[in-house]
């Protein structure tokens, strides 16, 4: 027995010579890498009290923007998310990435307080490479169709320009229609089957859809049967919905053959410890094998991005 101790103790020396990461819990070298494609690199109004995690029910422990931003990126560091879809106001998303270039890609948002971008300038910004995702494209909190007319010059720059869009899907919070800053919000506006008439005009064009089309199984169901090009990200249900609930839909769209086809997002807007509670979201999902975990977290939005080139 005291043999086997001893050895036990120089395997695990050397193996922490070789490694010495290995000894610290949380470093990124004992975690494959992930990549979040869905976070928000906001500004936060300082004058106002901080907004409360719906989930935790404890206010943000980021106090300014700064805070914000540099408290996500650690989170990012912690995990080994090693690129990761910020959208948010530009000024904000091209801050996120100047500070961490090798990792943030920078999203367009559109939303009630960022309206739709000059097109002869969002041109630009992607020929630039300074842009590489349309989106998030929040569309349903303007009362705005992903179909609507206005958007289709939108959709064929993308289309030309190669990049992705992703638009929000299927939820919001609750009694935002009786918000003053989203009175014209629907729930009907966010029905993954609304962006067929824009795949059928752009037959070439990346969608992704965020929030993985939830409540709205059967749609997005039928939306990602037909249209290959389609993909779902994980986001904001991985954490913010009852456990149960999202594992039941993960699950649906596991066995419907769509494995292939989800990405993992955290939806991060002002709380940076609902990353981690993103990755517990698929993590926890013991119905899924480690294959199935890798292709969610890293492998599809390798090919759904051309990270490999293809």
């Amino acid at each position: 027995m005291q043999r086997l101790t001893t050895l036990v103790f120089l395997l695990v020396t050397v193996a922490l010579c070789l490694n010495p990461a290995a000894a610290q819990p949380g470093i990124v070298g004992l975690r494959p890498p992930i990549i979040d494609m869905h976070l928000h690199a906001y500004r936060l109004d300082e004058g106002k009290p901080l907004e409360v995690n719906p989930v935790t029910g404890r206010p943000s422990a980021a106090r300014t923007s700064a805070e914000l931003r540099d408290m996500s990126l650690a989170e990012l560091e912690r995990y080994n998310i090693v690129k990761a879809v910020a959208s948010g106001p530009p000024e904000m998303a091209d801050q996120w990435h100047d500070t961490a270039p090798d990792r943030i890609m920078v999203g367009v948002l559109v939303d009630e307080l960022n309206p739709l971008p000059d097109l002869a300038g969002l041109r630009a910004e992607i020929k630039a490479g300074r842009v590489q995702v349309l989106g998030e494209l929040v569309l349903q909190h303007i009362g705005m169709a992903p179909n609507d007319p206005c958007l289709e010059p939108y959709y064929a720059l993308a289309e030309e320009m190669d990049i992705p869009v992703a638009i929000h899907t299927g939820i919001g919070p609750a009694g935002i229609p009786y918000d003053p800053c989203c009175p014209h919000f629907r729930v009907t506006l966010g029905n993954p089957i609304l962006v067929e008439e824009v795949l059928v005009r752009h037959p070439r064009l990346r969608i992704y859809l965020m929030h993985g089309g939830w409540p709205y199984l059967q749609e997005t169901k039928a939306i990602l049967s037909v249209y290959p090009q389609v993909y779902a990200d994980l986001a904001t249900i991985n954490w913010i919905i009852p456990r149960e609930e999202f594992h039941s839909y993960l699950r649906e769209l596991i066995r419907a053959g769509f494995g292939k086809r989800l990405l993992f997002g955290s939806d991060q807007m002002v709380w940076p410890e609902t990353i981690g509670m993103a990755v517990d979201g698929i993590e926890s999902a013991a119905f899924l094998t480690e294959e199935e975990k890798r292709d969610i977290f890293y492998n599809n939005a390798v090919r759904f991005l051309r990270l490999d080139g293809k």
